[in-house]
């Protein structure tokens, strides 16, 4: 009988009104879930508060990191826009003064050649007065001609062995190719056509003109090789001034000085554009960043405040609650254990007791088990 029994707890003294301690117990019940709730609605406010502290700090951070880029970049635009027109400057100082060193160049290869050009003037009007006077095929003055009858030189052997490779091999090998049903006769015959047609040409045109004129065209290829000597000397001489490296007989000084001091600008532009973003990383920035801070530290703090108060609240009703949880379990557990120590259920047993239906709390408690 629990009426016998005394509490473990060391209290001293046994039960006595039932009533009143399943009163009492639901009190505490009662009480414990109502401080429960109220524990549950005061940790949910105060994650809210942590998270809109968070995110305010953040929202902080994010308007210092954002507004510092932005400054910073445009400093650094401002300067490249600078550094870009006197880039800009600079690229048309250098070709102009590229346009005046290729003209003096062309001026001294004129000069130093004009001997030589003269000459090859002279040498080819010579020439065709020559070949006119004697009647001989405008076809003769050509380097073609002189290539097939009298090659001297390389390009002319490259045009001579060029002609031998299309018309005795080109073309026969490739009008043998076209028939479908080739044979090797087939071949045979287009070769003999070949050397009767392009071999009979090159003999008829070389009897008509070596034959007739010899000596004019002997003398032709003496002046040609004039010729060809003077184009290497003319060619020697352009590339020798185009290699030369002293270029004080061009008059590019005021370009040297107009190139200098855009380069000197340039140079200044980037210190200080260099000196600007220094002083913005160690000084201005750290401004920025108190200023923006400053202007929403009120408001962190008012919510750091309610942050605070809030998680002490939670903390001391969650050191209250333990308490309460302490209390119940060593005061009404051992006897209603933690299946009763329920508002409901301490009420069903309360009802029992006082309507007399039971006459103790483990009677009543077996009754509610057996119903």
């Amino acid at each position: 009988m629990f009426g016998t029994i005394l509490e473990e707890n060391g209290m001293g003294q046994a039960i006595t009104d039932y009533g009143k301690f399943l009163a009492e117990a639901r009190e505490a019940v009662d009480s414990l879930n109502c401080d429960q709730n109220t524990y549950d609605q005061l940790a949910a406010e105060e994650i809210r508060l942590e998270r809109e502290l968070e995110a305010a700090k953040k929202a902080v951070a994010d308007n210092i990191s954002q507004t510092t880029r932005k400054r910073r970049e445009e400093i650094s635009s401002d300067y490249d826009q600078e550094i870009g027109k006197g880039q800009e400057r600079l690229k048309k100082a250098r070709a102009k003064r590229e346009k005046e060193k290729n003209r003096g160049m062309k001026e001294r290869i004129a000069d130093e050649t004009s001997e030589l050009r003269e000459h090859n003037r002279e040498l080819k009007l010579q020439m065709r007065t020559m070949f006119q006077q004697a009647g001989v095929p405008g076809l003769c003055n050509s380097t073609f001609y002189y290539a097939l009858f009298y090659p001297r030189g390389l390009k002319e052997i490259l045009i001579f062995l060029a002609f031998i490779l299309v018309c005795f091999l080109a073309i026969p090998c490739g009008l043998y190719f076209l028939i479908p049903a080739r044979k090797i006769w087939y071949l045979v015959a287009i070769y003999f056509i070949d050397v009767v047609l392009f071999g009979g040409l090159y003999v008829m045109v070389g009897n008509r003109t070596k034959m007739r004129h010899h000596d004019v065209l002997k003398k032709g290829r003496a002046i040609r090789n004039t010729l060809r000597s003077n184009g290497k000397k003319i060619r020697v001489i352009t590339h020798t001034i185009q290699k030369d490296g002293n270029e004080d007989l061009y008059d590019l000084k005021k370009y040297d000085d107009e190139i200098a001091a855009v380069e000197l600008e340039l140079s200044e532009i980037t210190e200080r554009k260099k000196s600007a973003l220094n002083a913005f990383e160690t000084v201005t920035k750290t401004i920025i960043a108190d200023e923006i801070a400053g202007n929403n530290r009120a408001r962190i703090e008012e919510i750091e405040g309610r942050h605070k108060e809030a998680l002490q609240a939670v903390r001391e009703l969650e050191a209250k609650i333990k308490a309460q949880r302490i209390h119940i379990t060593d005061t009404y557990g051992p006897y209603l254990g933690r299946e009763f120590l329920q508002p409901e259920k301490l009420s069903e047993l309360s009802r029992l007791i006082q309507s007399g239906t039971a006459s103790n709390i483990s009677e009543a408690i077996e009754m509610c088990k057996n119903s």
